[in-house]
């Protein structure tokens, strides 16, 4: 899980222009880790970009990672 999680702040922190306020909380569910990726509301469109394309970009590097178990990793973006 830390390797996922790296990797997300890896991508995300060049896009940002306040790296210091990214966080990731990850909450497990019987299908999925749940990867919470909070921005400063100043980089919400930063990462989401236009029409959703960076962050589906990110989503798709992201879901791409294998983790151990039959459990697939969900990435939800969220301001503050």
């Amino acid at each position: 899980m830390a390797d996922v999680k790296e990797l997300i702040l890896t991508i995300v922190r060049p896009l940002v222009t306040h790296p210091d306020e990214l966080g990731i909380v990850i909450e497990e569910t019987n299908e999925y880790l749940d990867y919470q990726l909070s921005v400063h509301p100043d980089d919400i469109g930063r990462v989401i970009g236009k029409q959703g394309r960076v962050a589906k970009a990110i989503r798709t590097i992201v879901y791409s990672v294998r983790v151990k178990g039959p459990k697939r990793v969900r990435l939800s973006i969220v301001d503050g």
